[in-house]
């Protein structure tokens, strides 16, 4: 049942009509029924039950609009064109709730009103240790598909302790410490999971295996045991698109990067995911969880030299984006945005919301160094080349973003973006 129509006022700065339809009835037809030159942008925030809509200005200027709230969908009518945006099942408008409308000059027309959306409980991790332990898993090369390590059947899957946990233990022992020089490593069937790496024993068997770079080997002990140092002649390296994928810690235990490799149990085939998507999956759910398990919401993001790329400031992982934006022209650029080109310009995303700052050519160079002395600071290791990926997305996600959200200048980092889930 359709409730009475509510006319607002004529808003004379935009030359914009605005009309505030009630209504109950859900339409699940395709979100785009017309190539209006309208831009629309939806934040819902789950927890917060709220969501701030933004409708850019039509291309033409001046010309009337009309915005149709219901809780299922939204309508933009201009004389151009009609475009309906629908909601996901799991969220809905309070169209009754609208407030907070003001124009910004370069933005379109802001408002807020209430939600009602499904919070979401729990990320699921990259590797479930409950389902895969105790199966055959075989480990790929995201990049490529690439088999790194077939058929390994994973008895123990632990977590390893934080990073400093043997500072800790040097500073609350007051005796010398029992775990110095005895790095954790895994045995035959183990997997140690790190904040962004699995540790993992390769067998002397194990086939296939990935290349090893030129490395130098250093005896430790009497027992003819070979420690590696992991510097850059450690790096392990995909044999068919030399990409780097982890490191050599030992003469049996190998690092490989989360953002590098994907593990499947052996029966299913290698799941063709593209590179922006998965970059952008497996560092949000490391920013969840470790906000979650550790309190912490400031991270410097550094490469397998250990210099610093970018700094990561999280403000919120409960955010349900629905856009129906302009893909900037910079991203038919870089093969690695491809895959945003492809994708429905309303579909709707999961996404973590952070604030963001490059490291890179010297820049921030005094702000980095601060954080990266602030124990409330958590680092987090790539290599090198993820990270200039994960900030060219940063990058790109920003400029899709209308003009007010990508620069908060209460804050010293300025840039804003999200990272979809």
């Amino acid at each position: 049942m359709l409730q009475p129509h509510v006319q607002s006022r004529l808003v004379p700065v935009v030359q914009v009509c605005q009309s505030l339809r009630l209504d109950s009835t859900r339409n699940w037809t395709a979100a785009m029924q017309a190539a209006a030159a309208t831009r629309a942008f939806v934040e819902v925030r789950r927890r917060l039950q709220s969501a701030q809509l933004i409708v850019g200005d039509p291309k033409e200027g001046g010309l009337p609009m009309e915005i149709s709230i219901m809780p299922s969908s939204l309508q933009l009518k201009t004389p151009a064109g009609c475009t309906e945006i629908l909601l996901p099942a799991e969220v809905g408008l309070v169209p009754s709730s609208c407030g907070g409308l003001q124009y910004v000059a370069g933005d379109g027309l802001h408002l807020r009103l209430q939600a009602r959306a499904e919070v979401s409980t729990k990320l699921i991790s990259m590797f479930n240790q409950s389902s895969q332990a105790q199966e055959c898993c075989t480990f790929y090369c995201q990049s490529c598909g690439e088999v790194i390590i077939r058929d390994r059947k994973l008895l123990r899957v632990l977590p390893l302790p934080s990073e400093n946990w043997g500072t800790l233990v040097g500073e609350w022992c007051c005796h010398p410490d029992p775990f110095a020089n005895k790095p954790l490593h895994p045995r035959e069937n183990d997997c140690f999971t790190g904040d962004s790496y699995l540790l993992v024993n390769l067998r002397r068997d194990s086939q296939p295996r990935p290349e090893l770079a030129q490395k130098d080997m250093h005896c430790l002990s009497s027992e003819n045991h070979f420690e590696l140092k992991p510097k850059a002649n450690t790096k392990v390296i995909c044999k068919r698109c030399k990409v780097m994928l982890g490191q050599t810690m030992s003469s049996e235990t190998t690092k490989f990067y989360m953002t590098e490799i994907i593990i499947q149990p052996s029966e299913r085939n290698f799941p063709i995911i593209p590179r922006s998507q998965f970059l952008q999956s497996v560092i949000a759910q490391c920013l969840v969880e470790l906000s979650s398990a550790r309190s912490t919401f400031r991270f410097t993001i550094q490469g397998h030299d250990g210099k610093a790329y970018i700094l990561l400031w999280l403000l919120n992982t409960d955010s349900l984006v629905i856009g129906s934006l302009e893909n900037s022209k910079s991203i038919k650029k870089f093969p690695l945005l491809e895959d945003t080109l492809k994708t429905d310009s309303s579909a709707s995303w999961n996404a973590v919301k952070v604030l963001y700052q490059p490291c890179i050519k010297s820049r921030n160079e005094k702000l980095a160094s601060s954080w990266e002395s602030d124990i409330s600071v958590h680092p987090l290791t790539l290599p090198s080349a993820t990270c200039l990926e994960l900030l060219l997305i940063l990058a790109r996600n920003n400029a899709t973003l209308p003009l007010s959200l990508r620069y908060m200048n209460s804050f010293q980092v300025r840039n804003g973006s999200f990272i979809r889930v």
